[in-house]
Protein backbone atom coordinates (compact mmCIF):
# COMPACT_ATOMS: atom_id res chain seq x y z
CA UNK A 1 0.00 0.00 0.00
CA UNK A 2 1.21 3.50 -0.56
CA UNK A 3 2.42 5.89 1.86
CA UNK A 4 -0.33 8.53 2.44
CA UNK A 5 2.20 11.32 2.68
CA UNK A 6 3.85 10.56 -0.90
CA UNK A 7 0.29 10.69 -2.55
CA UNK A 8 -0.39 13.76 -0.80
CA UNK A 9 3.26 15.30 -2.14
CA UNK A 10 2.44 13.75 -5.38
CA UNK A 11 -1.23 16.04 -5.24
CA UNK A 12 0.77 19.05 -4.45
CA UNK A 13 2.86 18.49 -7.21
CA UNK A 14 0.19 17.94 -9.40
CA UNK A 15 -1.50 21.18 -8.18
CA UNK A 16 1.25 23.32 -8.44
CA UNK A 17 1.51 22.72 -12.35
CA UNK A 18 -2.52 23.68 -12.31
CA UNK A 19 -1.79 26.90 -10.59
CA UNK A 20 1.14 27.85 -13.61
CA UNK A 21 -1.26 26.39 -16.17
CA UNK A 22 -4.06 28.51 -14.62
CA UNK A 23 -2.19 31.61 -14.83
CA UNK A 24 -1.13 31.00 -18.32
CA UNK A 25 -4.73 30.77 -19.49
CA UNK A 26 -6.09 33.65 -17.30
CA UNK A 27 -3.08 35.70 -19.44
CA UNK A 28 -4.26 34.25 -22.32
CA UNK A 29 -7.96 35.94 -21.39
CA UNK A 30 -6.22 38.79 -21.16
CA UNK A 31 -5.18 38.40 -24.64
CA UNK A 32 -8.60 37.27 -25.69
CA UNK A 33 -10.00 40.36 -24.33
CA UNK A 34 -7.31 42.93 -26.13
CA UNK A 35 -8.61 41.12 -29.77
CA UNK A 36 -12.24 41.66 -28.68
CA UNK A 37 -11.81 45.21 -27.59
CA UNK A 38 -10.58 45.90 -30.96
CA UNK A 39 -13.00 43.54 -33.28
CA UNK A 40 -15.77 44.74 -31.15
CA UNK A 41 -16.44 41.59 -30.09
CA UNK A 42 -18.73 40.02 -27.04
CA UNK A 43 -17.34 38.22 -24.56
CA UNK A 44 -19.61 35.49 -24.56
CA UNK A 45 -19.07 32.75 -27.39
CA UNK A 46 -21.82 29.82 -26.99
CA UNK A 47 -20.66 27.98 -29.79
CA UNK A 48 -17.01 28.04 -28.71
CA UNK A 49 -17.89 26.62 -25.33
CA UNK A 50 -20.04 24.27 -25.87
CA UNK A 51 -17.49 22.63 -28.54
CA UNK A 52 -14.70 23.18 -26.12
CA UNK A 53 -16.49 20.99 -23.25
CA UNK A 54 -17.73 18.23 -25.85
CA UNK A 55 -14.07 17.66 -26.48
CA UNK A 56 -12.97 18.20 -22.99
CA UNK A 57 -15.82 15.53 -21.66
CA UNK A 58 -14.65 13.04 -24.68
CA UNK A 59 -11.11 13.12 -23.48
CA UNK A 60 -12.07 11.43 -20.20
CA UNK A 61 -13.10 7.87 -19.00
CA UNK A 62 -16.99 8.33 -18.56
CA UNK A 63 -16.65 8.03 -15.14
CA UNK A 64 -15.13 11.36 -15.46
CA UNK A 65 -17.20 13.14 -17.57
CA UNK A 66 -19.23 15.18 -15.30
CA UNK A 67 -16.40 16.56 -13.13
CA UNK A 68 -14.67 17.35 -16.07
CA UNK A 69 -17.47 19.66 -17.50
CA UNK A 70 -18.25 21.18 -13.97
CA UNK A 71 -14.11 22.24 -14.15
CA UNK A 72 -14.31 23.61 -17.37
CA UNK A 73 -17.67 25.41 -16.87
CA UNK A 74 -16.30 27.31 -13.62
CA UNK A 75 -12.49 28.16 -16.03
CA UNK A 76 -14.69 28.94 -19.09
CA UNK A 77 -16.98 31.17 -16.38
CA UNK A 78 -13.43 32.82 -14.51
CA UNK A 79 -11.96 33.70 -17.95
CA UNK A 80 -15.16 35.58 -18.42
CA UNK A 81 -15.19 37.58 -15.63
CA UNK A 82 -11.41 38.41 -16.46
CA UNK A 83 -12.53 39.61 -19.52
CA UNK A 84 -15.30 41.37 -18.37
CA UNK A 85 -12.81 42.60 -16.06
CA UNK A 86 -10.27 44.24 -19.04
CA UNK A 87 -13.08 44.84 -21.18
CA UNK A 88 -15.16 47.23 -18.84
CA UNK A 89 -18.13 46.12 -20.17
CA UNK A 90 -20.38 49.56 -20.82
CA UNK A 91 -23.25 48.27 -18.12
CA UNK A 92 -25.70 51.53 -17.32
CA UNK A 93 -26.39 49.56 -14.11
CA UNK A 94 -22.80 49.61 -12.83
CA UNK A 95 -22.48 53.11 -13.94
CA UNK A 96 -25.28 54.36 -11.94
CA UNK A 97 -23.76 52.09 -9.17
CA UNK A 98 -20.21 54.42 -9.30
CA UNK A 99 -22.38 57.49 -9.78
CA UNK A 100 -24.44 56.82 -6.53
CA UNK A 101 -20.99 55.46 -4.58
CA UNK A 102 -19.27 59.04 -5.84
CA UNK A 103 -22.35 61.26 -4.23
CA UNK A 104 -23.04 58.69 -1.64
CA UNK A 105 -24.02 60.69 1.96
CA UNK A 106 -21.93 61.36 4.42
CA UNK A 107 -24.45 59.08 6.60
CA UNK A 108 -28.01 57.96 7.16
CA UNK A 109 -30.91 60.44 7.56
CA UNK A 110 -32.17 60.59 11.05
CA UNK A 111 -35.39 62.37 9.70
CA UNK A 112 -37.45 61.17 7.14
CA UNK A 113 -40.87 61.58 5.48
CA UNK A 114 -42.27 57.70 5.52
CA UNK A 115 -44.85 55.78 3.83
CA UNK A 116 -46.18 52.31 6.03
CA UNK A 117 -48.80 49.90 5.58
CA UNK A 118 -51.61 49.90 8.18
CA UNK A 119 -52.14 52.08 11.25
CA UNK A 120 -50.31 53.27 14.28
CA UNK A 121 -48.90 49.89 16.06
CA UNK A 122 -48.16 48.17 13.12
CA UNK A 123 -44.80 46.52 12.93
CA UNK A 124 -43.77 48.03 9.87
CA UNK A 125 -44.29 51.62 12.28
CA UNK A 126 -41.99 49.63 15.15
CA UNK A 127 -39.50 48.78 12.22
CA UNK A 128 -39.89 52.83 10.97
CA UNK A 129 -38.53 53.59 14.53
CA UNK A 130 -35.83 51.61 14.65
CA UNK A 131 -34.41 52.53 11.16
CA UNK A 132 -34.95 56.72 11.69
CA UNK A 133 -34.45 58.57 15.22
CA UNK A 134 -38.14 60.63 13.71
CA UNK A 135 -39.75 59.89 11.22
CA UNK A 136 -43.30 61.54 10.06
CA UNK A 137 -45.56 58.60 8.89
CA UNK A 138 -48.12 58.70 6.68
CA UNK A 139 -50.52 55.01 6.81
CA UNK A 140 -51.75 53.53 3.37
CA UNK A 141 -54.11 51.05 3.22
CA UNK A 142 -52.38 48.58 0.84
CA UNK A 143 -48.56 47.42 0.55
CA UNK A 144 -49.26 48.76 -3.55
CA UNK A 145 -50.38 52.38 -1.80
CA UNK A 146 -46.87 52.52 -0.17
CA UNK A 147 -44.90 51.71 -3.65
CA UNK A 148 -46.93 53.89 -5.35
CA UNK A 149 -45.76 56.92 -2.89
CA UNK A 150 -42.48 56.34 -3.07
CA UNK A 151 -42.77 55.90 -6.67
CA UNK A 152 -44.41 59.14 -7.24
CA UNK A 153 -42.34 61.18 -4.54
CA UNK A 154 -45.48 62.23 -2.25
CA UNK A 155 -43.17 60.80 0.24
CA UNK A 156 -39.27 60.46 0.36
CA UNK A 157 -39.07 56.62 2.02
CA UNK A 158 -41.39 53.58 2.25
CA UNK A 159 -41.09 51.01 5.00
CA UNK A 160 -42.19 47.17 3.69
CA UNK A 161 -41.99 43.72 5.60
CA UNK A 162 -39.76 40.89 3.06
CA UNK A 163 -39.69 37.72 4.61
CA UNK A 164 -39.91 36.16 8.16
CA UNK A 165 -37.97 34.11 9.98
CA UNK A 166 -40.54 31.65 10.18
CA UNK A 167 -43.58 31.95 7.70
CA UNK A 168 -40.91 32.80 4.90
CA UNK A 169 -41.40 35.60 2.29
CA UNK A 170 -44.11 38.49 2.40
CA UNK A 171 -45.47 37.07 -1.07
CA UNK A 172 -47.75 40.06 -1.98
CA UNK A 173 -44.60 42.41 -1.63
CA UNK A 174 -42.22 40.22 -3.65
CA UNK A 175 -45.21 40.05 -6.68
CA UNK A 176 -45.69 43.64 -5.99
CA UNK A 177 -41.82 44.58 -6.86
CA UNK A 178 -41.94 43.37 -10.49
CA UNK A 179 -44.10 46.12 -10.69
CA UNK A 180 -42.88 48.66 -9.61
CA UNK A 181 -39.57 51.13 -9.66
CA UNK A 182 -37.43 51.57 -6.31
CA UNK A 183 -34.56 50.85 -4.36
CA UNK A 184 -33.76 49.60 -1.01
CA UNK A 185 -31.57 51.60 0.89
CA UNK A 186 -31.45 50.06 4.28
CA UNK A 187 -32.89 46.94 6.25
CA UNK A 188 -34.04 45.93 9.53
CA UNK A 189 -34.90 42.94 11.57
CA UNK A 190 -37.47 43.08 13.84
CA UNK A 191 -38.34 40.08 16.65
CA UNK A 192 -41.86 39.94 16.38
CA UNK A 193 -44.03 39.13 19.32
CA UNK A 194 -47.78 37.91 19.10
CA UNK A 195 -49.66 38.29 21.55
CA UNK A 196 -53.90 37.62 21.64
CA UNK A 197 -55.70 40.97 22.54
CA UNK A 198 -58.94 41.68 23.35
CA UNK A 199 -61.34 44.18 25.18
CA UNK A 200 -61.23 44.59 28.61
CA UNK A 201 -63.29 42.23 30.52
CA UNK A 202 -63.06 39.53 27.63
CA UNK A 203 -62.11 36.09 28.62
CA UNK A 204 -60.16 33.48 26.35
CA UNK A 205 -62.81 31.36 26.63
CA UNK A 206 -65.31 34.14 25.16
CA UNK A 207 -63.65 34.49 21.76
CA UNK A 208 -65.16 33.08 18.72
CA UNK A 209 -63.48 35.27 16.18
CA UNK A 210 -59.93 36.20 15.94
CA UNK A 211 -58.22 38.66 13.20
CA UNK A 212 -54.45 39.06 11.98
CA UNK A 213 -52.47 39.41 8.73
CA UNK A 214 -51.89 36.22 7.39
CA UNK A 215 -47.86 36.01 8.39
CA UNK A 216 -48.97 36.46 12.03
CA UNK A 217 -51.73 33.62 11.69
CA UNK A 218 -49.15 31.57 9.75
CA UNK A 219 -46.33 32.41 12.80
CA UNK A 220 -49.29 31.42 15.53
CA UNK A 221 -50.22 27.91 14.39
CA UNK A 222 -50.01 25.55 17.20
CA UNK A 223 -51.87 28.16 19.96
CA UNK A 224 -54.52 28.78 16.98
CA UNK A 225 -55.09 24.57 17.01
CA UNK A 226 -55.52 24.71 20.17
CA UNK A 227 -58.73 27.07 20.80
CA UNK A 228 -62.13 25.47 20.11
CA UNK A 229 -64.78 26.80 18.16
CA UNK A 230 -62.52 30.21 17.13
CA UNK A 231 -62.82 31.46 13.37
CA UNK A 232 -59.76 32.64 11.96
CA UNK A 233 -59.67 35.86 9.70
CA UNK A 234 -56.84 37.54 8.07
CA UNK A 235 -56.96 41.26 7.69
CA UNK A 236 -54.98 44.00 6.06
CA UNK A 237 -51.96 43.74 9.07
CA UNK A 238 -51.55 43.08 12.70
CA UNK A 239 -52.23 46.96 13.81
CA UNK A 240 -55.64 47.02 11.70
CA UNK A 241 -56.79 43.87 13.45
CA UNK A 242 -56.22 45.52 17.04
CA UNK A 243 -58.47 48.70 15.78
CA UNK A 244 -61.15 46.81 14.52
CA UNK A 245 -61.41 44.63 17.62
CA UNK A 246 -61.18 48.05 19.57
CA UNK A 247 -63.77 49.32 17.74
CA UNK A 248 -66.45 46.47 17.08
CA UNK A 249 -69.13 46.51 19.35
CA UNK A 250 -69.03 42.51 19.93
CA UNK A 251 -66.92 41.05 22.81
CA UNK A 252 -66.04 37.61 21.49
CA UNK A 253 -63.13 39.18 18.81
CA UNK A 254 -59.77 39.15 19.76
CA UNK A 255 -56.67 40.13 17.64
CA UNK A 256 -53.06 38.51 16.79
CA UNK A 257 -50.93 41.75 17.35
CA UNK A 258 -47.80 43.10 19.70
CA UNK A 259 -48.07 45.07 23.72
CA UNK A 260 -47.53 47.95 21.66
CA UNK A 261 -51.12 47.72 19.65
CA UNK A 262 -53.07 46.58 23.32
CA UNK A 263 -51.61 49.87 24.84
CA UNK A 264 -52.63 52.19 21.38
CA UNK A 265 -56.04 50.33 21.34
CA UNK A 266 -56.66 49.97 25.03
CA UNK A 267 -56.76 46.57 24.97
CA UNK A 268 -56.22 43.25 27.30
CA UNK A 269 -53.35 40.42 26.40
CA UNK A 270 -55.06 37.62 27.00
CA UNK A 271 -51.97 35.52 26.19
CA UNK A 272 -48.41 36.51 25.22
CA UNK A 273 -46.34 35.07 22.92
CA UNK A 274 -47.95 32.80 21.00
CA UNK A 275 -45.80 32.60 17.91
CA UNK A 276 -44.69 29.21 17.14
CA UNK A 277 -41.35 29.95 17.78
CA UNK A 278 -38.91 31.99 20.30
CA UNK A 279 -37.00 33.05 17.48
CA UNK A 280 -39.42 34.89 15.17
CA UNK A 281 -38.09 37.74 13.09
CA UNK A 282 -39.46 39.93 10.26
CA UNK A 283 -36.83 41.87 7.81
CA UNK A 284 -38.23 45.18 6.73
CA UNK A 285 -36.97 46.74 3.62
CA UNK A 286 -36.70 50.64 3.42
CA UNK A 287 -36.83 51.84 0.11
CA UNK A 288 -36.91 54.91 -1.88
CA UNK A 289 -37.20 56.17 -5.60
CA UNK A 290 -33.83 57.37 -6.54
CA UNK A 291 -30.45 54.91 -6.07
CA UNK A 292 -28.55 56.06 -2.99
CA UNK A 293 -26.15 53.86 -1.60
CA UNK A 294 -24.76 54.82 1.92
CA UNK A 295 -21.43 53.93 3.94
CA UNK A 296 -21.21 50.42 4.76
CA UNK A 297 -23.74 49.15 2.54
CA UNK A 298 -22.50 46.00 2.36
CA UNK A 299 -25.98 43.71 1.05
CA UNK A 300 -27.04 44.17 -2.52
CA UNK A 301 -30.65 42.61 -4.02
CA UNK A 302 -31.12 41.87 -7.72
CA UNK A 303 -33.64 40.34 -9.29
CA UNK A 304 -33.34 38.92 -12.79
CA UNK A 305 -34.76 35.83 -15.38
CA UNK A 306 -32.02 33.46 -16.94
CA UNK A 307 -32.72 32.04 -20.35
CA UNK A 308 -35.57 28.31 -20.45
CA UNK A 309 -32.84 26.15 -20.73
CA UNK A 310 -30.82 23.26 -19.12
CA UNK A 311 -27.96 25.08 -16.52
CA UNK A 312 -29.00 28.44 -16.98
CA UNK A 313 -29.28 28.73 -13.40
CA UNK A 314 -26.26 26.83 -12.57
CA UNK A 315 -24.09 29.22 -15.12
CA UNK A 316 -25.66 32.15 -12.95
CA UNK A 317 -24.50 30.80 -9.56
CA UNK A 318 -20.73 30.02 -11.42
CA UNK A 319 -20.71 33.61 -11.61
CA UNK A 320 -21.40 34.45 -7.65
CA UNK A 321 -18.53 31.26 -7.16
CA UNK A 322 -16.07 32.88 -9.38
CA UNK A 323 -15.88 35.81 -7.76
CA UNK A 324 -16.11 34.67 -3.95
CA UNK A 325 -19.60 36.45 -3.16
CA UNK A 326 -22.06 35.11 -1.21
CA UNK A 327 -25.23 34.77 -2.05
CA UNK A 328 -27.24 34.78 1.41
CA UNK A 329 -31.03 34.24 0.02
CA UNK A 330 -31.63 32.80 -3.34
CA UNK A 331 -35.53 32.79 -3.90
CA UNK A 332 -37.85 32.11 -7.19
CA UNK A 333 -41.47 33.69 -8.00
CA UNK A 334 -43.43 33.00 -10.96
CA UNK A 335 -43.94 35.60 -13.44
CA UNK A 336 -47.74 36.61 -14.26
CA UNK A 337 -48.66 35.41 -17.75
CA UNK A 338 -45.29 34.16 -18.37
CA UNK A 339 -45.56 30.30 -18.63
CA UNK A 340 -42.61 28.83 -17.18
CA UNK A 341 -40.63 32.07 -16.44
CA UNK A 342 -39.66 32.50 -13.02
CA UNK A 343 -37.94 35.49 -11.69
CA UNK A 344 -34.95 35.16 -9.08
CA UNK A 345 -34.36 37.61 -6.40
CA UNK A 346 -30.89 37.30 -4.57
CA UNK A 347 -29.16 38.67 -1.48
CA UNK A 348 -25.48 38.69 -1.59
CA UNK A 349 -23.05 39.71 0.94
CA UNK A 350 -20.59 41.57 -0.80
CA UNK A 351 -19.15 45.48 -0.57
CA UNK A 352 -21.20 47.70 -3.10
CA UNK A 353 -17.57 49.67 -3.76
CA UNK A 354 -15.76 46.35 -4.52
CA UNK A 355 -14.42 45.47 -7.50
CA UNK A 356 -15.68 42.43 -7.20
CA UNK A 357 -19.62 43.77 -6.80
CA UNK A 358 -19.32 46.00 -10.37
CA UNK A 359 -17.60 42.65 -12.31
CA UNK A 360 -20.71 40.78 -11.04
CA UNK A 361 -23.08 43.56 -12.21
CA UNK A 362 -21.30 43.94 -15.79
CA UNK A 363 -21.63 40.15 -15.89
CA UNK A 364 -25.01 39.34 -15.15
CA UNK A 365 -26.47 42.46 -16.78
CA UNK A 366 -24.80 41.35 -20.22
CA UNK A 367 -25.75 37.91 -19.63
CA UNK A 368 -29.06 37.28 -18.41
CA UNK A 369 -32.15 38.00 -20.07
CA UNK A 370 -33.32 40.32 -17.42
CA UNK A 371 -31.62 42.01 -14.66
CA UNK A 372 -32.39 44.55 -11.94
CA UNK A 373 -30.76 46.04 -9.47
CA UNK A 374 -32.25 46.88 -6.14
CA UNK A 375 -29.91 48.50 -4.33
CA UNK A 376 -27.12 48.42 -2.02
CA UNK A 377 -27.51 48.80 2.05
CA UNK A 378 -26.72 47.78 5.28
CA UNK A 379 -28.98 45.98 7.90
CA UNK A 380 -30.73 47.61 11.35
CA UNK A 381 -30.62 44.47 13.72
Amino acid sequence: MEDLSQIRSDIDSIDSQIVDLFKRRMDCADRVAAYKRQKHLPVLDKSRERALLARRASEVPEDMRVYTEVLFQLLMEASRNRQTERLQTPSATAEAIQAALAQSPACFPRDAFVACQGVEGAYQQIACDRIFRHANISYFDTFDAVFRAVEEKYVDLGVLPIENSTAGSVNQVFDLMMRHNFHIVRTCRLKVDHNLLAKPGTGIEDIRHIYSHEQAINQCGDFLGQLKGVKVHACENTAVASKMVAESPRTDVAALASRSCAQIYGLDVLASSVQDQGNNYTRFACISRDLTIFPGADRSTFMLVVNHEPGALYKVLAKFYALDINIIKLESRPIPDRDFKFMFYFDIDCPAASPEFLTLVRSLEANCEEFRYLGSYSEVI
